[in-house]
């Protein structure tokens, strides 16, 4: 866009007046208007007698002869034509448009007055956004940012991340308007891929708190990952499964290729860019499976180890267990039982041996009862009794 429209911003001042010999006055006015407004351009009459009145352009160009359109520029307008004034109206104004206007009256002898029309400020417009270089993961990108005509000379920001960066600007004056450019350097990484970078403009010529913006998607390029998702965790035989590798990349990787191990996929095996399906699983598939993707920035490779379970396998595995089970328990009752008669034999054996014992103690006891019985002895001074 041009900028702001609406009214016109006017400065007027009165130029010298002149008059003819008749008594006849002319006054012009000065005026000032941003581009892309309007302005009027007036011409005073005073003692007016119905002489000629021609409007020229800076160019020389008439505009209106007596009030009738003699130059086909529909951007200006007859407003007023009357013994007290010509007013002619300007939409649109240009850089172009600025200069002085001629007010001319032909009497006698032909005067004319001069309106300046100064065109004071011109809007930048949306600034052009280039990268000069591709962005790749680890280095740095170079954006500039250029608003080619303003005046006065547009003031140029830039904002990432709701975040104002620090760039680096410089103008230059071609004829009535200036050309600003600013650039900016950081550092990218995958992350910044398709991130905003915004070019901020301003100047007088736009309305407070307005400016003209210009938004950039970072395209940064980085080498591929890649990463296997498996339609279901557990598979048994006469099941299908569908592998999935996930790949991001820029650019995108456009060829993927599966492999397994060091062995060829199964014949049932169908592969379609990013997909693997097995139907009719069976224990032969088992192994480890790979997908592969690369772009010119690297290569990316994906794990998936493949174990089929057999269900009749698994049935019979947990309908042996009991039987096991109980054959321990059996085991174990027996090692009890054995060790229960030893311990009992052992008992037995150790009370028979401490009996024979004390039984021969006592024999031996009588037969010193029975001598000194008979014998008896001086060394005794009473009679001692032995029970047996």
């Amino acid at each position: 866009g041009r900028g702001a429209e609406g009214e016109s911003s006017q400065a007027v001042s009165y130029s010298v007046s002149f008059s003819t010999g008749t008594g006849q006055e002319v006054q012009t006015e000065n005026v000032t208007v941003a581009e892309g407004g309007v302005a009027e351009i007036t011409c005073r009459l005073h003692q007016y007698d119905g002489s000629i009145v021609v409007i020229q352009n800076p160019a020389r160009q008439t505009l209106f002869f007596n009030g009738t359109r003699a130059l086909k520029d529909e951007r200006f307008q007859l407003e007023e034509f009357s013994p007290r004034r010509v007013r002619i109206r300007l939409s649109d104004a240009r850089l172009e448009d600025e200069g002085g206007y001629f007010c001319q009256l032909y009497t006698e002898d032909t005067h004319h007055q001069i309106a300046t029309l100064t065109v004071l400020a011109v809007a930048p417009e949306n600034p052009v956004v280039e990268v000069r270089e591709q962005a790749v993961e680890g280095g740095e990108v170079e954006v500039s940012c250029l608003v080619p005509r303003s005046r006065p000379a547009a003031i140029l920001r830039w904002y990432r991340d709701r975040k104002e960066l620090k760039g680096v600007s410089s103008q230059q004056e071609n004829g009535k308007v200036w050309r600003v450019i600013s650039t900016v350097r950081f550092r990218v990484d995958r992350k910044d891929d398709g991130g905003i970078i915004t070019c901020e403009a301003q100047n007088q010529a736009l309305p407070a708190g307005h400016s003209k913006q210009t938004q950039y998607e970072l395209d940064v390029q980085y080498s591929p990952t890649a990463r296997i998702h498996a339609s279901q965790a557990v598979v048994r035989e006469g099941d299908t499964l569908v592998l999935t590798c996930a790949v991001t990349g820029n650019p995108r990787p456009n060829q993927i290729r599966w492999n397994r191990g060091n062995e060829s996929l199964p014949e049932r095996a169908e592969a379609l860019g990013e997909t693997l399906t097995l139907p009719g699983l069976v224990s032969a598939d088992n192994g480890t499976y790979t997908c592969e993707a690369s772009n010119k920035h690297g290569h990316a490779r994906a794990l998936y180890v493949l174990v089929v379970y057999d269900p009749g396998a698994v049935v019979e595995a947990q309908t042996s267990v009991p039987y096991a089970i109980v054959g321990g328990i059996l085991a174990l009752l027996v090692f009890l039982i054995i060790c229960v008669l030893v311990g009992m034999v052992w008992c037995s054996v150790r009370q028979k041996g401490s009996y024979l014992t004390h039984e021969a103690s006592g024999l031996d006891e009588q037969g010193e009862a029975r001598e000194a019985f008979l014998n008896g002895s001086d060394g005794h001074k009473r009679k001692e009794e032995f029970f047996i």
